[in-house]
């Protein structure tokens, strides 16, 4: 697994070092017809997607970064230590290099303008890789934006079969919510929190038919009631 080889480097405590702006260019500029991400971000995860968006539409190499930080995100999900491992308070400078070359080896995609590499060890001496995770989920939406997509998740307890998958996106996909020459996009999260139910997100709309929130509501009249 990844976290396995990159474990044995977070031994050694990392020397102060000084802070380093988060405005670094990820490579040299090119012409692109249009740089600017498709939509607003926000927090630091989304800073750091819209940056690496705009800086992948320079170089336009937007379809290999998107695949890269896809096969990455992957691997945080199969991988359950990898987040550890990059919010690690314990990694050197050097630790951090190799980090960063064991996750360009896991993206497994061609960087020949160093677009992901700059990226990559920027968030490292920044010690923010542990915002990697989100700037992967971000990416993805600000690419569905760029495509006309309309991204809705759909969060259960447990893994959904694909008809309930397909029920779910053929009653969407003729909603309000998907305009014309618009595609809908459906992204399955699995949460073990919620016990039961769904909870549909779609756009600035989320639809909260969770287990946990009927709890949360049935314990809130209780203690009004009571």
């Amino acid at each position: 697994m990844f976290a396995s080889r990159v474990a044995a480097r977070s031994a050694r405590v990392a020397a102060p070092r000084m802070p380093i702006a988060a405005a670094r260019g990820y490579a040299a500029p090119a012409q692109a017809a249009n740089t600017k991400p498709p939509v607003p971000l926000y927090g630091l995860d989304g800073t750091y997607a819209s940056a690496l968006y705009t800086a992948s539409a320079k170089q336009e190499s937007l379809n290999d970064v998107s695949k890269g930080l896809e096969n990455l995100y992957n691997t945080f999900k199969t991988d359950k230590q990898l987040q550890a491992i990059m919010s690690a308070p314990t990694l050197s400078a050097s630790d951090k290099s190799q980090v960063v070359q064991e996750l360009q080896k896991t993206m497994a995609v061609q960087d020949k303008d160093n677009t992901i590499k700059n990226f990559l060890q920027t968030l490292a001496e920044n010690n923010r890789l542990s915002v990697l995770e989100g700037v992967c989920e971000k990416f993805s939406t600000l690419m569905s934006a760029a495509r006309g997509e309309v991204e809705m998740t759909i969060t259960s307890a447990a893994p959904l079969d694909n008809k309930m998958v397909k029920q779910l996106e053929t009653a969407v996909s003729k909603s309000q919510y998907v305009g014309q020459g618009q595609k809908l996009k459906v992204v399955p999260k699995v949460d073990p929190e919620i016990r039961g139910g769904l909870i549909v997100e779609i756009g600035d709309r989320t639809i909260d038919l969770s287990v946990s929130a009927k709890m949360a509501r049935m314990n809130k009249l209780l203690t009004e009631t009571l």
